[in-house]
């Protein structure tokens, strides 16, 4: 799994986690499904997961590669931090 960036800056302190570059949908489902999702339905190449508590709803499309603001997007809905996702992967 690639990431970029570092946890820590040049001086040591902190930085935000940067976002992974080459997750699949495939990789997202299996993430979710351990943050307690379930698998919905499937309509085409989009995979739908939701969780009961607390509620959230999310689309992950089945693709190869997921892009950046999708992925932003989705851990929006799903209310999980980039530092959980890499935690679950």
């Amino acid at each position: 799994m690639g990431v970029e960036g570092s946890p820590t800056g040049p001086t040591g302190e902190e930085t935000e986690m940067k976002l992974p570059t080459d997750l699949s949908g495939q990789d997202l489902v299996t993430a979710h499904r351990r943050a307690n999702f379930l698998i919905v339905r499937q309509r085409g190449s989009h995979i739908i997961l939701r969780r009961e508590h607390p509620r959230a709803r999310v689309v992950v499309p089945d693709h190869k590669a997921i892009r950046p603001g999708a992925l932003k997007q989705i851990l929006n809905e799903a209310g999980l931090m980039i530092e959980e996702l890499i935690g679950l992967l």
